[in-house]
């Protein structure tokens, strides 16, 4: 494994860009803000992968939250991440949160606790990758759901969303989550790192429209310190999808599943690949 810090400064792990902190907080504050502010009162939260910290971070700058569950299977990037990026370390060394290294699967299911929100932060479903059955109705259905409390919000990375790759797994995360959650959001926003749009899925059983203003009186009542990227405006603006991506999304029939699985396929900086 090859773990670099960049001066400008990025993670890379394997050769792959996992985070350069010019932007992350647009992925982070995407992932994590729109759940718990939609939310009525989210206390506990699960968080699926997140090793570098920046997902707990977010997190742990509710207001509302008690404790935070960061399960992570690799021990080694969890302790490079928490010994080098400086701009984490309070959120590691705040008591309310939990650090777990095992696999988030596993860890949910040997748990007798419910959460309020679960997040995954998860590795992008490759062909032989670490964690693709993290993404499939199963996992979803057996796994997830019944974890979550009355009003419990799941949320995911879905992969790339561009109008040409939100086919390769955007799409189908989706519509599997709509065949388990009555209530499912798809919302997307450009990472230049990336160099793409990048897709997020929100689901729940109870509903989440909050208008602009309520999202922007929860932000203020609720979050410690300034959003840099998200407020009530940007986050109807990042669900409102483009008109080819919609119909794409309501037209798409896969169901994601071990023996029907859709990876993302190429390696590089345009790859998000996260471990879990």
């Amino acid at each position: 494994m090859l773990l670099d810090v960049f001066p400008d400064p990025a993670l890379v792990i394997d050769g792959k860009l996992q985070s350069a902190e010019i932007d992350e907080f647009i992925y982070h504050e995407s992932l994590v803000h729109p759940p718990l502010l939609h939310h009525p009162n989210p206390k506990t939260v699960f968080i699926m992968g997140g090793g570098e910290g920046s997902t707990a971070r977010e997190l742990l700058r509710h207001k509302t939250v008690e404790k935070v569950i960061m399960c992570d299977i690799d021990e080694e990037v969890v302790m490079f991440c928490k010994s080098h990026l400086t701009v984490n370390s309070k959120a590691f060394c705040d008591p309310r949160l939990e650090l777990v290294i095992n696999d988030a699967r596993a860890e949910l299911e040997k748990r007798e606790d419910k959460y309020d929100v679960i997040v995954g932060d998860l590795a992008d479903p490759i062909e032989g990758g670490p964690c693709y059955q993290l993404y499939t109705k199963n996992f979803y259905e057996l796994t997830i759901k019944p974890k979550l409390k009355h009003g419990g919000i799941f949320v995911t990375q879905a992969g790339p969303a561009g109008v040409f790759s939100h086919t390769e797994v955007f799409s189908c995360i989706f519509n599997t989550l709509k065949q388990v959650f009555k209530y499912v959001v798809p919302y997307s926003a450009h990472i230049p790192s990336y160099a793409d749009m990048w897709g997020w899925v929100m689901a729940s059983d109870y509903p989440m429209t909050l208008s602009p203003d309520e999202l922007d009186l929860r932000i203020k009542q609720r979050l410690n310190g300034e959003n840099r990227y998200l407020d009530g405006k940007t986050f109807v603006a990042a669900s409102t999808l483009s008109k080819a991506i919609r119909k794409s999304l309501d037209n798409e029939t896969h169901v994601y599943t071990e023996g029907s699985a859709r990876f993302i396929h190429g390696h590089g900086n345009g790859q998000k690949h996260k471990h879990a």
